[in-house]
Protein backbone atom coordinates (compact mmCIF):
# COMPACT_ATOMS: atom_id res chain seq x y z
CA UNK A 1 0.00 0.00 0.00
CA UNK A 2 1.38 3.67 -1.24
CA UNK A 3 1.53 6.30 1.59
CA UNK A 4 -1.29 8.52 0.34
CA UNK A 5 -3.35 5.20 0.10
CA UNK A 6 -2.41 4.28 3.97
CA UNK A 7 -2.96 8.25 4.85
CA UNK A 8 -6.27 8.03 3.48
CA UNK A 9 -7.31 4.45 5.26
CA UNK A 10 -6.32 5.77 8.49
CA UNK A 11 -8.05 9.30 8.16
CA UNK A 12 -11.42 7.49 7.23
CA UNK A 13 -10.51 4.36 10.40
CA UNK A 14 -10.27 8.03 12.84
CA UNK A 15 -13.22 9.32 11.63
CA UNK A 16 -15.29 6.30 11.60
CA UNK A 17 -15.22 6.10 15.14
CA UNK A 18 -15.41 9.31 16.38
CA UNK A 19 -17.61 10.02 19.00
CA UNK A 20 -21.28 11.67 19.20
CA UNK A 21 -19.97 15.72 18.88
CA UNK A 22 -19.63 17.18 22.89
CA UNK A 23 -22.71 19.04 22.51
CA UNK A 24 -24.53 16.20 21.90
CA UNK A 25 -23.40 14.67 24.91
CA UNK A 26 -24.71 17.57 27.32
CA UNK A 27 -28.34 17.42 26.52
CA UNK A 28 -28.10 13.48 26.56
CA UNK A 29 -28.99 13.96 30.67
CA UNK A 30 -31.64 16.14 29.73
CA UNK A 31 -33.65 14.09 27.60
CA UNK A 32 -32.40 14.56 24.11
CA UNK A 33 -30.02 12.01 22.04
CA UNK A 34 -28.34 13.84 18.88
CA UNK A 35 -29.32 12.14 15.56
CA UNK A 36 -26.24 12.29 13.07
CA UNK A 37 -27.04 11.22 9.49
CA UNK A 38 -23.18 9.70 9.18
CA UNK A 39 -23.33 8.03 12.92
CA UNK A 40 -26.75 6.81 12.14
CA UNK A 41 -25.42 3.69 10.50
CA UNK A 42 -22.40 3.13 12.55
CA UNK A 43 -24.90 2.97 15.29
CA UNK A 44 -28.25 1.32 14.16
CA UNK A 45 -29.63 -1.23 11.34
CA UNK A 46 -32.23 0.82 10.11
CA UNK A 47 -31.98 3.74 7.42
CA UNK A 48 -31.05 7.38 8.85
CA UNK A 49 -34.94 7.94 8.80
CA UNK A 50 -34.95 11.97 8.89
CA UNK A 51 -34.62 14.82 5.88
CA UNK A 52 -31.60 16.86 7.92
CA UNK A 53 -28.14 15.50 8.70
CA UNK A 54 -28.46 16.80 12.27
CA UNK A 55 -30.82 17.44 14.82
CA UNK A 56 -32.58 15.82 17.73
CA UNK A 57 -35.06 13.51 19.67
CA UNK A 58 -36.36 13.67 22.37
CA UNK A 59 -38.85 11.88 24.89
CA UNK A 60 -41.49 13.31 27.31
CA UNK A 61 -44.36 11.75 29.83
CA UNK A 62 -47.42 13.39 28.78
CA UNK A 63 -49.46 12.63 32.43
CA UNK A 64 -52.59 11.06 29.75
CA UNK A 65 -51.68 9.90 27.00
CA UNK A 66 -48.04 8.28 27.85
CA UNK A 67 -44.46 8.54 26.46
CA UNK A 68 -44.02 11.07 23.52
CA UNK A 69 -41.04 10.98 21.40
CA UNK A 70 -39.90 13.79 19.34
CA UNK A 71 -37.45 15.27 16.50
CA UNK A 72 -36.12 18.90 16.35
CA UNK A 73 -33.96 19.86 13.60
CA UNK A 74 -30.49 21.37 14.74
CA UNK A 75 -31.06 24.89 15.56
CA UNK A 76 -34.92 24.44 16.22
CA UNK A 77 -34.78 22.51 19.66
CA UNK A 78 -35.47 25.21 22.25
CA UNK A 79 -39.19 25.55 23.37
CA UNK A 80 -40.23 28.34 20.86
CA UNK A 81 -40.62 25.92 18.08
CA UNK A 82 -42.88 22.68 18.01
CA UNK A 83 -40.74 19.28 17.15
CA UNK A 84 -41.90 16.80 14.39
CA UNK A 85 -43.80 13.66 16.37
CA UNK A 86 -42.20 10.18 16.06
CA UNK A 87 -44.65 7.94 17.64
CA UNK A 88 -48.21 8.10 17.57
CA UNK A 89 -48.49 8.99 21.10
CA UNK A 90 -46.64 12.29 20.19
CA UNK A 91 -48.87 12.96 17.27
CA UNK A 92 -52.28 12.38 19.33
CA UNK A 93 -50.95 14.92 21.89
CA UNK A 94 -50.01 17.26 19.17
CA UNK A 95 -53.44 17.04 17.69
CA UNK A 96 -55.45 16.48 21.11
CA UNK A 97 -53.53 20.18 21.77
CA UNK A 98 -54.66 21.82 18.12
CA UNK A 99 -51.02 22.24 17.04
CA UNK A 100 -48.62 21.15 14.74
CA UNK A 101 -45.15 20.82 13.80
CA UNK A 102 -43.53 24.28 13.21
CA UNK A 103 -40.21 22.85 12.55
CA UNK A 104 -38.82 22.72 9.02
CA UNK A 105 -37.76 19.16 7.56
CA UNK A 106 -39.18 16.19 9.26
CA UNK A 107 -39.76 12.93 8.50
CA UNK A 108 -38.38 10.87 5.50
CA UNK A 109 -41.13 9.62 2.93
CA UNK A 110 -41.66 5.93 4.11
CA UNK A 111 -39.26 5.54 6.32
CA UNK A 112 -39.08 3.08 9.09
CA UNK A 113 -39.16 5.54 12.34
CA UNK A 114 -39.13 2.22 14.68
CA UNK A 115 -35.15 2.70 15.45
CA UNK A 116 -35.84 6.17 16.31
CA UNK A 117 -38.59 5.57 18.16
CA UNK A 118 -36.90 2.66 20.58
CA UNK A 119 -33.97 5.58 20.90
CA UNK A 120 -36.28 7.72 22.42
CA UNK A 121 -38.54 5.45 24.40
CA UNK A 122 -35.19 4.51 26.03
CA UNK A 123 -34.57 8.03 26.74
CA UNK A 124 -37.70 7.90 28.86
CA UNK A 125 -36.97 4.86 30.51
CA UNK A 126 -33.77 6.03 31.36
CA UNK A 127 -35.10 9.43 32.89
CA UNK A 128 -37.94 7.31 34.64
CA UNK A 129 -34.88 5.43 36.16
CA UNK A 130 -33.01 8.52 36.93
CA UNK A 131 -36.04 10.29 38.92
CA UNK A 132 -36.67 7.15 40.39
CA UNK A 133 -33.29 6.42 41.80
CA UNK A 134 -33.18 9.99 43.14
CA UNK A 135 -36.89 10.09 45.33
CA UNK A 136 -35.13 7.24 47.36
CA UNK A 137 -32.29 9.43 49.09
Amino acid sequence: MNKPTLYLALLVLVSACKPIPQEYDEYYGAGYIGADEVLWGFEYTTPYPLTVPYGEISCSNHPVLGREVWFSPKGYADEKYIPTPLNQVAANSLQSSGMRSDVPYSVKDGADLTTAIQVGLKLCNEQLQSLDSKSLF
